[in-house]
């Protein structure tokens, strides 16, 4: 399974994010690709402990949660709702400038490769993650979104 903790899977990922360009249209979904960088890059912050995300409620046990969006070898459904800290049409951080939201999310892509901590936050709906967690959900989701704007 892919997972940010291979170089090769780091490489990908950044190759992909370096052809993101402001015309760019979604495939799916309301975001713009500069909204979406924005998500990006915050999802990375909060995943690094730098932005707090609140547990999110579910219906479900997060532990199956977890294993279904992270095992399972499928993609992500469409229009999962993300927390209101990091979404764009609520109270995440509105785009500003394309290159320089862009170049903020290179940086805290390579943050999260390189320095994603051994004890981390829990996530929203997954609950407890272990680094490995971290690093599957950092390919899965940057993936996920780039599936959303691929030329």
């Amino acid at each position: 399974m892919k997972s940010l903790a291979d170089p090769a899977a780091q490489r990908s990922i950044e190759a992909r994010l370096l052809r993101l360009a402001p015309t760019d249209t979604a495939r799916w979904g309301s975001m713009s690709v500069h909204q979406m960088i924005c998500h990006l890059t915050e999802a990375y912050r909060a995943a690094l402990g730098e932005k707090p995300l609140a547990m999110a409620p579910i219906r479900m046990p997060r532990s199956l949660l977890k294993f279904a969006a992270l095992k399972i070898p499928t993609p992500w459904p469409h229009g999962f709702p993300s927390p209101p800290e990091i979404a764009q049409d609520r109270q995440g951080t509105p785009p500003v400038e394309f290159q320089q939201d862009h170049a903020a999310l290179l940086a805290a892509f390579h943050d999260f490769c390189t320095r994603t901590p051994q004890t981390v936050p829990p996530h929203p709906y997954f609950g407890k993650m272990s680094k490995q967690d971290w690093q599957r959900w950092g390919y899965l989701h940057a993936d996920h979104h780039l599936r959303q704007f691929a030329r």
